[in-house]
């Protein structure tokens, strides 16, 4: 995407892709499009940053919009990016093409006031028109953190480290674009919600909000990883 053309490869992921890191910061908060959420290349200096925090209300949850089809429609995330439970990062317009074609993770260090909660993390292309591409997604449940199969509950206030498979893509970011990432907890009806109670699945009667926060200092540096072809 981007170029708008196909290219036949024979592996995946693809050899010659290089891992970049692009690190999450905020001065004043990076809560919905209104904030000063950024994402670049440079680390958290040696001044830790204020963390961004939000609200999870599974009662209104982040909605999944037209992007949660199979076959995706080029949508634009803008509507959703406004909203205060959603944490948005963006780079700085880019200067020459960069292709991001493979599988993406986000690292996030968190903390919770719940005993278990999810992680959310959604890529768009923003366009020099402002328009917010949905490229790809992926949730991370907190207490399958560490395992798939054994579950281990947050102690709440407590930082952690949750690795999101944000899923794959194949694009272009043309210069003058620009690279954003979303962070919330929810993304439903694509996903089920979280009710916050840390009780055993499909048992809950009730739900209760639950304060996340995301960190991004020198020791808990916040980020997304991207693999860039060589041009």
């Amino acid at each position: 995407m981007g170029e708008n053309r196909w290219r036949d490869e024979q592996e995946w992921p693809l050899r010659r892709a290089q891992l970049m890191q692009f690190f999450l910061h905020s001065a004043r908060g990076a809560n919905g499009l209104g904030g000063d959420g950024r994402l670049d290349r440079t680390p958290p200096g040696s001044s830790p940053e204020q963390p961004d925090s939000f609200t999870y209300d599974p009662e209104s949850p982040v909605p999944t919009g037209l992007f949660g089809a199979y076959s995706r429609m080029p949508v634009d995330r803008r509507e959703i990016q406004q909203r205060s439970d959603v944490l948005v990062y963006t780079s700085d317009p880019l200067t020459a093409p960069l292709e991001v074609t493979g599988p993406i993770t986000a690292v996030l260090y968190i903390a919770s006031s719940a005993k278990d909660t999810d992680f959310t993390a959604a890529i768009s292309d923003v366009q020099p028109d402002g328009t917010a591409r949905a490229l790809t997604d992926g949730i991370t449940r907190a207490r399958y953190r560490k395992s798939k199969t054994t579950p281990e509950l947050l102690v709440p206030g407590t930082r952690y480290e949750v690795r999101i498979d944000v899923g794959a893509t194949g694009n272009v970011f043309l210069p003058g674009h620009r690279i954003r990432l979303e962070v919330s907890s929810s993304n439903f009806p694509r996903y089920d919600r979280n009710p916050n109670t840390g009780a055993p699945f499909a048992t809950d009667a009730t739900t209760v909000t639950a304060r996340q926060t995301v960190f991004h200092a020198p020791d808990a540096a916040s980020h997304l990883i991207l693999p860039v072809i060589p041009r």
